[in-house]
């Protein structure tokens, strides 16, 4: 008994001793923003307070809480930095990332910073180094923390993006860099490039990675050599979160609705058992007697409309208005870090995640014939009602082992689900003729599936310390697209004739458009590899940089869609009257004969709608980074992209055969000038192009129903050049504040842009073009401000930027004379940030908006198509609870739910006027609420 309340008692006094335990950590970079290995970390009051920083310059105490400590950073050739006043609390984590100035550099003497503890609130000197990054990087960049995606609403890296500086989302998920459309921009995960996410445009899905698996984004606006060299707008930089500083784990869970998707009729259709992971279980799979398109095509019309017949006869939508509706989001995190023999460490990181959102999409969709001087007629007009449920859900994990102070090899894996299910339900008029005699009511029934995969491996070694430096990589990415069973249907009504009924609209020719079953399959396949070596010496009185590499990127595409289709080979009007759940009952199904008035099932044919494709790219670059005193630095090389391209058929003698290969020199300049330790002056310039991707080069034809159109490829698709020059004013006037100003301008070559041709009941086309040229020239500013000078405002923090630009295409042969496919004049973002640090309060106030801008190009009495200015508010308010332990969160998106238009202008008035103004399309999404609870264990 004696033993038991002992050792109790000395649980107790052990549980007492570890919670008076804290953690000071962090990491140390130079003014290049790289980091510094083996630095020495000392701090003053601590028993055992030496160490030294490990290959990623990071380091790590354990403290006594309660006390205050001094910390004390010194390496050979920089001055030392000192910085006190650090108070610990009892089991936080006090991060304390450190800047260390060079000795060479006389505008600083060694450096004494007052801190203050982390307790869930900003530190003065990590503040500075996060902003750091921005201020000494390379090139003109723009970063997101960790901190600032908390700090906003967003559930998606495609949302986050939208905050930054020239930035703006299209369709939730492509990005848009100073006006350009998402073709021109790249996307790299951990380092690694990646590829278009999409089957129908070059354009990477950000909405694919969940906001709570990134630790910061980088956007570079400017081109160096190191970095990948096809791109024009930016260059996007996601880095997942890796090794933690302490073991930990944390989960969260929400809720939440759309107004428009709540408190009325939400439609569904009957689906599989694991739809909720964005998975088909086989319910919409093609039926098991089809094998192959060649031996289905074998079969006699009889066995076809036999197997037609073998299909779920699901067409009709339901009304579902149970707890489907509402969103749902869990989240769960953990981490350790392991000390193993010596200095060497293991650490890792996973996460998984999983967003169920249920959106109600309330739009039309009209088109029209423009007959000159500004008149036109109606050719179409539809209301579509979309019901969707989205899923996307994932998982992370990164390990990496720390052989010693220099030596490092990590393994990182990324896995995401995105998946939709929606109907879309038509009604509307459209023409016979010249006039709006038919009424329409059709039906969209699909489930898109995509999967995405990212393995990485590679290593950085420290040859010689801080002097010769080795990296290497390889990577592994599957994209893979699934569309089973796509369905779609349609009626029409003739309102010229009295009393007339809607009757199904069939006939003896195969079409997309109704009666069709749709089945794509796309994978994509992608091999990169490669590594890089630094070497820095001393010269001119500074540490200079020579950094040289190569990449190898192979990617592969399989491609394969099946169009099917349900026609009459003799009308059957008695069978057209039948409603959506009974015409294609399997009882209605003939022999497929050309005399029967049964249905007949075939597939459309063509090796339009099927093709592979393969690129290699071999990259090699060479960069200087020189310091010429303490004011300008210069980074400057070039880089050489050999790119092999084959779309369409591996074999010459296939007409679909198209093959091509460029070699690029790429050679970029980046100047910094330090006007004085708190200013900095950019000057950059630089050549960069923009290829075609494979579906923007394939013939494949595909029908969108949201469109009413189809979209196809074109095989003479030219690569864009495109010449760069950028120059910017930075400011950093204080401790989180930053004032810059910029301008910037760009020659593109050939551009690519998507062209819209008009045809009349649907038969319209978007494909591709090469206009001769176009130019782009802006203005960008940005300023993030505390507001403590003003008593009432001392808890506020103002940020906000702007864009303003102009863009023109040119091409002699057509006339052409307007804004580039994509661009907007003017982007604006502002934040009002909100901070009651010990209560554990803040709030976040957003506002986006950007200006009208071309998204459809015209052809020749088709005006362009404009996507009009849409103002966005945001609103997040998080409390902090049981000792910052536990934390709650409201949010408000798209607080205004403006609609948003698509107009033409026939009177060639750019702006928009309601009055008059055609609307091609119109879109209303409605406001989304969602509250989260959150508790870090």
């Amino acid at each position: 008994m004696k033993k038991s309340v002992l050792f109790f008692i000395l649980c107790l006094l052990t549980a007492g001793a570890f919670a008076q335990k804290a953690k000071v950590t962090g990491k140390v970079t130079n003014t290049k923003n790289e980091p510094l290995a083996s630095v020495t970390i000392r701090i003053g009051g601590a028993a055992n307070g030496f160490t030294k920083t490990d290959i990623e310059g990071r380091y790590s105490f354990s403290v006594d809480a309660g006390k205050k400590y001094s910390l004390v950073v010194s390496y050979v050739g920089y001055k030392d930095k000192n910085i006190d006043d650090i108070n610990p609390k009892t089991g936080d984590e006090t991060v304390i990332d450190v800047v260390m100035q060079e000795s060479s550099d006389k505008s600083l003497e060694n450096v004494t910073v007052k801190s203050a503890s982390r307790n869930n609130g900003a530190r003065g000197e990590t503040v500075n180094a996060l902003i750091s990054f921005q201020k000494n990087t390379n090139t003109v960049a723009s970063v997101i923390s960790a901190e600032a995606i908390r700090r906003s609403p967003d559930k998606n890296t495609g949302e986050v993006l939208k905050r930054t500086p020239g930035a703006s989302i299209q369709d939730g998920k492509f990005l848009i860099v100073r006006g350009l459309a998402e073709r021109y921009n790249l996307a790299m995960l951990n380092g690694i490039q990646l590829g278009s996410t999409e089957p129908d445009k070059k354009a990477f899905s950000f909405d694919l990675i969940p906001s709570n698996m990134i630790d910061n984004i980088i956007i570079n606006k400017a081109f160096v050599p190191e970095l990948p060299g096809e791109w024009a707008g930016g260059l996007i930089q996601v880095n997942t979160r890796d090794i933690p500083s302490k073991n930990f784990f944390s989960l969260q869970a929400g809720t939440g609705f759309n107004t428009q998707a709540i408190g009325k009729d939400f439609y569904t259709y009957q689906g599989g058992k694991t739809d909720y992971l964005g998975i088909d279980d086989g319910t919409r799979s093609l039926p098991g007697s089809y094998t192959t398109k060649s031996a289905f095509d074998a079969l006699s019309s009889k066995d076809k409309a036999t197997m037609g017949s073998q299909f779920e006869n699901i067409w009709n939508p339901t009304v579902n208005n149970g707890l489907n509706r509402l969103n749902g989001q869990l989240q769960m995190a953990g981490g350790f870090t392991a000390k193993l023999k010596g200095s060497a460490k293991l650490g890792g990181i996973f996460g998984l995640t999983y967003n169920k959102t249920a959106r109600y999409l309330k739009s039309t969709n009209s088109g029209f014939n423009f007959i000159g001087n500004g008149s036109f007629t109606p050719d179409f007009h539809f209301n579509d009602d979309k019901y969707s449920t989205d899923i996307l859900w994932g998982a992370l994990g990164n390990v990496t082992l720390q052989l010693n102070n220099n030596n490092k090899i990590s393994l990182k894996t990324l896995f995401n689900i995105n998946a939709t299910d929606y109907t879309t339900i038509r009604t509307g008029v459209e023409g016979n003729g010249n006039a709006l005699l038919d009424s329409s009511r059709g039906y969209e029934m699909s489930f898109k599936q995509n999967t995405f995969w990212n393995s990485q491996i590679s290593g950085e070694h420290n040859i010689k310390p801080n002097v010769l430096k080795f990296k290497w990589y390889g990577s592994f990415s599957l994209l893979d697209g699934y569309v089973p069973d796509q369905r779609r249907i349609y009626y029409l009504k003739n309102n010229s004739v009295a009393n007339s009924p809607y009757t199904l609209l069939l006939s003896n020719v195969l079409s997309q458009k109704s009666g069709n079953r749709f089945y794509q399959n796309l994978s994509d396949y992608i091999y990169t590899g490669g590594g890089d070596l630094a070497y820095t010496f001393d010269a001119f009185g500074s540490k200079q940089t020579l950094k040289g590499g190569y990449m190898l990127q192979v990617k592969d595409r399989l491609f394969d869609a099946k169009p099917f289709s349900i026609y009459l080979p003799r009308d059957n009007a008695a069978l057209r009257l039948l409603s959506p759940d009974k015409v294609f009952a399997p009882s209605n199904f003939g022999d497929g004969s050309v005399n029967s008035n049964m249905l007949a099932f075939d597939a459309i044919k063509g090796n339009l709608y099927r093709y592979v494709a393969n690129t290699i790219l071999n990259a090699g670059y060479l960069q200087f980074d020189n310091q010429f005193g303490s004011k300008l630095r210069v980074i400057w090389g070039a880089r050489i992209e050999d790119y092999d391209q084959l779309v369409g058929s591996t074999k010459k003698s296939d007409p679909r055969f198209n093959n091509t290969r460029v070699t690029d020199v790429l050679p970029g300049i980046n100047a910094t000038y330090k006007l004085n330790n708190l200013t900095n002056l950019r000057l950059s310039a630089s050549q960069t192009v923009v290829r075609p991707e494979f579906r923007e080069m394939a013939t494949f034809q595909y029908y969108d129903f949201d469109l009413n159109a189809s979209v196809q490829g074109l095989p003479t698709l030219q690569r864009t050049k495109v010449t760069n020059i950028d120059l910017r004013y930075e400011l950093y006037p204080g401790s989180g504040e930053v004032f810059t100003v910029g301008a910037f301008f760009k020659y593109f070559d050939k551009p690519i842009e998507m062209i819209y041709n008009f045809g009349s009941g649907g038969a319209s086309v978007f494909n591709y073009a090469n206009p001769e040229s176009a130019t782009a020239f802006g203005a960008e500013i940005e300023f993030r401000k505390k507001l403590d000078f003003v008593s009432a405002l001392r808890n506020f923090t103002l940020q906000a930027n702007g864009s303003f630009i102009r863009s023109k295409v040119k091409d002699s042969n057509l006339f052409l004379d307007r804004p580039l496919q994509g661009q907007s004049p003017y982007l604006v973002n502002v934040s009002l940030l909100y901070d009651l640090e010990k209560q554990g309060l803040n709030a976040t106030l957003l506002y986006n908006q950007i200006g009208r801008r071309v998204t459809f190009v015209g052809s020749l009495d088709q005006p362009d198509i404009y996507e009009s200015s849409r103002p966005v508010l945001d609103f997040q308010i998080t409390k902090k609870l049981a000792k910052n332990k536990a934390e709650i969160r409201l949010n408000i998106q798209d607080i205004l739910n403006q609609t948003l238009y698509y107009y033409q202008n026939p009177d060639g008035n750019t702006s928009l006027d309601k009055s008059k103004d055609p609307f091609r399309l119109t879109r209303k999404y409605g406001t989304s609420f969602g509250l989260t609870f959150g508790y870090n264990f």
